[in-house]
């Protein structure tokens, strides 16, 4: 019983993901709460972000460490108030950029570039401005403003396996220094 405990640990391991995706944990993996003994508790994810690449500029086993985001919340970020000239206004350009690449790509198609381009534009601009009218006109004026969410931390941990723990937390003491 005790060796299976141990594979699952040794699997959840393996199943940490890396900036290019490799090491992807399997399909169908429920979540796991992290472990490890606590080696720094930081106020911004950058500070402890900070704290963990200093463990591997020592040379430590990173492997060993986690980031825990702790008492999270969802922030809303108002952007700016919307008007119908701001939404058309956006459809059109965005609309403008999309036409402007597959009237590029609709050209090097057919061998001509100015009548694919205007075409593509055009049409673009028109699909630009539906798809932003439509879902704005149908609030009815309940949400007149843009925003930005972000999922942000209370504070950020760094936990550590207990094998390396003191190791780690006396490096992290020189950093402080």
């Amino acid at each position: 019983m005790r060796g299976d405990a141990a594979a699952r640990t040794d699997e959840s391991e393996k199943a940490m993901t890396n900036p290019l995706g490799a090491n992807t944990p399997r399909r169908g993996a429920l979540p796991e709460p992290p472990t490890g003994w606590p080696i720094g508790s930081y106020p911004t994810y950058a500070e402890a972000q900070r704290a963990v690449d200093y463990l591997s500029d020592q040379n430590f086993s990173v492997e060993d460490v986690t980031i825990v985001g702790v008492n999270l919340m969802q922030v809303e970020r108002v952007l700016g108030r919307l008007t119908w000239a701001k939404v058309i206004g956006g459809g059109v350009v965005s609309g403008a950029w999309l036409g402007v690449f597959f009237g590029l790509l609709l050209g090097i198609v057919t061998g001509g570039f100015l009548a694919p381009l205007i075409v593509g534009i055009v049409g673009g601009i028109i699909f630009g401005v539906i798809s932003t009218t439509i879902p704005y006109a149908a609030t009815r004026g309940t949400r007149d403003f843009a925003s930005s969410m972000q999922l942000v931390a209370g504070r950020y941990d760094v936990l550590c396996a207990p094998r390396t723990a003191e190791a780690a937390r006396d490096l992290l003491a020189k950093l402080a220094l």
